[in-house]
């Protein structure tokens, strides 16, 4: 495989010593809320609320649109505004429900649940009416991933907690303050797969994460600790498949295909929230960073909480930054405004002195292939931007570009300064619209 390599096997500066020494601080949010009905992939949500409504944190304010959908419920307790078109963190807008914070946070009420007394098919249901997604970033409804042809064939249920991007340390902080919500959400996970082992996978630069899962769970079945070499993208689902168990998949393929289920560390918790504590997903842990930021923290943040608030909260700017990202510097998107709510997929807020893109200068190919020797997918980078530049779909299919990752690893590495990743990324997003149109 492919990775980002460096002397010692890490970046030689990795951004996350401004954070990782950060112990969890819960923000409770001053302003109003903003609920994005688009915070998952598949069918926007539907508001059950209307204008002029009293909610209670933890109560559903919109349901899943379909089957590939989620429920979105309120973390505050207030009034509900409207429903109109905001600005989200990915730089569009969606459909959005306001919720006027009276401060109170009064809750519904929850309801708990014993794990051996549940089927797998009321596990799935609570996990659904959750409103669980995939929190690492990629928002898939996590009941449907849970909800294999054949839950018998799942050999491996790995949890992610690689946290490979520089800059991020949330999942981090997670696994050192709360592992015991980490292991006991695997152990859901493992209740609906009776062929599958569990492994908590991390990468050796987590060493005092290592030795506090190892100890947690040497006395449960079914569960172990994969120790991992730190490399980018190591935390990539195909990536961490391959590392793990040495199975490959390809664009085309699911990781029940290679009998493997992938959740990151925060899905894991929200999932042992949603079913033994059935609390549905209200908060999330985000890391707010980077070197023009007064104070980097990690906070739990109530879904909904305005961006700007938690750069005030970390102690606002110390510098003008050239460049704020949602997300890590490799795979994030840049912003243009910072009025934008924490949504569920939302992990860091990485604020930055120099924008080191906008300000390379871009030269061309020297064919040094670079691009190609980092690359996880065993593409071409240089050949599928090419392609992507001329519109050549044909082509860039030919030429498998549906198997990038979209790691940023041939961006990063090439000399020439190409936007390698973003044209491919493109032309991606070209290709999976016109499969949609037919």
């Amino acid at each position: 495989m492919g990775f980002l390599t460096f002397k010692g096997g890490v970046h030689p500066y990795d951004g996350k010593e401004l954070s990782k020494n950060q112990p969890i601080e819960k923000y409770l949010p001053k302003g109003e809320m903003v609920y994005p009905l688009s915070q998952h992939i598949g069918a926007p949500a539907v508001p059950l609320v209307k204008k002029g409504d009293h909610v209670l944190a933890g109560e559903k304010i919109a349901e899943a649109g379909g089957f590939v959908s989620a429920p979105i419920h309120s973390s505050v307790s207030g009034t509900v505004k409207g429903i109109e078109p905001r600005l989200t963190p990915a730089g569009v807008m969606a459909e959005s429900i306001i919720i006027e914070n009276d401060q109170q946070y009064e809750e519904t009420e929850f309801s708990s649940a014993v794990l051996e007394e549940l089927s797998p098919e009321e596990i799935i249901k609570r996990i659904q009416n959750a409103g669980v997604v995939g929190m690492g970033g990629a928002g898939f409804p996590t009941h449907v991933k849970l909800s294999p042809k054949d839950p018998s064939k799942i050999e491996y249920i790995l949890v992610n907690g690689a946290e490979c991007e520089p800059y991020l340390t949330s999942d981090y902080r997670r696994m050192l303050e709360e592992p015991e919500k980490v292991i006991q959400g695997l152990q859901v996970m493992l209740a609906l797969f009776k062929n599958a082992t569990g492994c908590i996978c991390i990468e050796d630069n987590k060493q005092d994460c290592i030795d506090k899962m190892k100890a947690l769970v040497k006395d449960l079945p079914r569960i172990e600790v994969k120790e991992l070499k730190t490399k980018y993208p190591q935390g990539g689902e195909r990536t961490l498949i391959y590392a793990v168990t040495g199975r490959e998949i390809n664009s085309s393929m699911l990781p029940a295909d290679v009998g493997c289920i992938v959740d990151n560390i925060d899905t894991v918790t929200a999932i042992y929230k949603g079913v033994i504590l059935g609390r549905p997903v209200m908060s999330r842990i985000i890391t707010v960073t980077g070197d023009a930021l007064s104070s980097p923290r990690n906070f739990q943040v109530l879904i909904g909480t305005n961006m700007s608030e938690l750069i005030q909260a970390a102690g606002g700017m110390k510098d003008t930054p050239a460049k704020i990202i949602s997300g890590g510097p490799m795979m994030g998107i840049a912003m243009y405004d910072l009025n934008v709510p924490c949504v569920k997929t939302s992990s860091a807020f990485l604020c930055l002195k120099k924008d080191e893109v906008s300000s390379a200068v871009q030269t061309a190919c020297i064919n040094c292939g670079r691009c190609v020797s980092v690359c996880p997918g065993h593409v071409l980078p240089a050949r599928l931007a090419t392609f992507a530049e001329r519109g050549d779909k044909e082509s860039f299919l030919k030429f498998d570009g549906m198997e990038c990752c979209e790691c940023g690893c041939c961006s990063y590495i090439c000399p020439a300064k190409r936007p390698l990743t973003q044209s491919i990324k493109s032309m991606r997003k070209i290709v999976l619209a016109d499969r949609k149109k037919k």
